[in-house]
């Protein structure tokens, strides 16, 4: 089963650029944006993000899509959730089909096509599916990647939320 998770998430070889505890890179370069842009500053409004790379060609980015759709819609106010594709292949650059299977697994969060890469390469990222969890203060708190550890990544977020709703009820006092 490892062999499978590699085979699917390896992009190329490589570590993570973006350190935890470090700020959202900046969304620039997007070839296209579908189900609206988002910013940077749209993101930074005081709720936590979830940020996470997929392919259209990666089996386990699809299995996983049902989990990140219920993330998305279990905790809508909350919690801002954004797409981002990655090119593995040259028919990964198709719009259309990119377009068609988002649609296809529910898709409704802003995706940004990162046919450039520009978007992977500011994280550093080599891997689908890969998720990134940033605080209300745009710092990253938790980066996953493969798509057999949703387990794990929800306790994170669950965690980040808590944290998050703490820190409101205690301005709200303050």
């Amino acid at each position: 089963m490892l062999k499978l998770i590699r085979k699917c998430s390896r992009l190329a070889g490589g570590a993570v650029l973006v350190k935890l505890y470090t700020q959202l890179p900046p969304f620039n370069g997007a070839t296209m944006w579908l189900n609206g842009e988002v910013t940077n500053e749209q993101l930074a409004d005081g709720k936590p993000t979830f940020i996470h790379f997929w392919s259209i060609s990666c089996h386990l980015c699809k299995v996983a899509m049902p989990k990140i759709n219920q993330f998305r819609d279990q905790f809508r106010d909350q919690l801002k959730v954004v797409a981002v594709h990655i090119p593995r292949s040259e028919s990964d650059l198709n719009v259309d089909e990119i377009i068609k299977v988002a649609a296809d697994h529910d898709m409704i969060q802003p995706i940004f096509v990162d046919n450039n890469k520009s978007l992977t390469e500011a994280y550093g990222n080599k891997y689908v599916p890969a998720y990134y969890l940033f605080d209300k203060k745009g710092k990253l708190r938790h980066y996953q990647a493969g798509g057999n550890s949703m387990n794990m990544l929800e306790k994170r977020l669950l965690r980040l939320l808590e944290e998050a709703e703490k820190e409101t009820e205690v301005q709200l006092l303050g």
